[in-house]
């Protein structure tokens, strides 16, 4: 075995040092995909997305040779290894490779626009972040305009430091907005059960439960009640798990407001305001910032 020194580069994955703490970027994975697109001029945007921005696979014409359009998107979807703020925009262009449009890659071009603009943001890992973990989730109800199904989003912080994140379609469509919700604190309680098992096989035990953060209160209560009735009787079970995790302390279900849901990122495409105000609780900042 040989001693490389500090690591600096790993599989496209730049690592840097302040007194801050440890920042991951990709700006030269993000310049290889630049040049993979052919991304001829110099324009930039604000948002990965537009505003409410909505797709479907018979928007526009179809690419007589979908080739790139997968390239691209494949290599975006490793780029959110260290940035979650193009994760839903990501979640929304994968939907389409197999049959993606000229619209689809009108969307493409636009990500690539705002990675343009970004390309030296990194993810930052304060030096002071605590060992406590806190999350949050959320969910698009019936986001989807073709098949109606919701988008679950969550993300995980240990201490300040983002660790998680999600975007992802549910495979059901739910009858309320609650459900979706409920299903989207499902999956989210999955990950905090993973993180906290892995934490702990590190020599990192968390006696506190771990705050999962909702801005439904009705799904709140759901997950208090433990008497199944007529809201409730056709969620499949496995999605009750997390009520069960709330009755044994692994978990806390804090209320939080909409304007105050981190995890809106993952579900939706905000104004450009709401945008870098959410992208601001990430963590995330200019490498020459740190």
């Amino acid at each position: 075995m040989k001693d490389l020194g500090t690591l600096r580069y790993f599989l496209g994955i730049e690592v840097a040092y302040s007194p801050r703490g440890y920042l991951l970027s990709q700006s030269k994975y993000i310049t290889t995909i630049l040049a993979q697109a052919r991304l001829s001029d110099a324009r930039t945007v604000d948002t990965p997305l537009e505003l409410n921005a909505k797709y479907t696979s018979s928007d526009g014409i179809p690419l007589s040779d979908p080739t790139l359009y997968r390239t691209v998107v494949g290599s975006l979807v490793y780029l959110t290894i260290t940035r979650p703020d193009i994760t839903y925009a990501v979640h929304v262009v994968s939907q389409f490779v197999a049959s993606p449009t000229s619209v689809h890659w009108a969307v493409d071009l636009r990500i690539l626009r705002y990675l343009r603009g970004t390309q030296f943001h990194s993810l930052l890992f304060p030096s002071s972040s605590s060992l406590e973990l806190r999350a949050y989730s959320d969910a698009d109800w019936v986001g989807d305009p073709t098949d109606h199904k919701s988008t679950t989003g969550f993300c995980i912080f240990l201490g300040d430091s983002l660790i998680s994140w999600k975007s992802k379609k549910q495979p059901i469509v739910s009858r309320s907005s609650t459900e979706a919700e409920y299903r989207a604190m499902a999956s989210t309680t999955a990950e905090i059960i993973w993180l906290r098992w892995l934490l702990a096989d590190m020599g990192v035990f968390l006696s506190d439960p771990t705050p999962m953060h909702c801005d439904n209160m009705s799904a709140i209560q759901i997950t208090r009640n433990s008497v199944f009735h007529e809201r409730t009787k056709h969620i499949e079970i496995d999605c009750h798990f997390t009520r069960h995790h709330f009755q044994h302390g692994t978990i806390t279900l804090p209320f939080v407001s909409s304007s105050m849901q981190i995890a809106d990122l993952f579900t939706k495409s905000p104004s450009t305001q709401r945008f870098r105000f959410l992208t601001g609780k990430l963590s995330m900042l200019p490498l020459a910032a740190s």
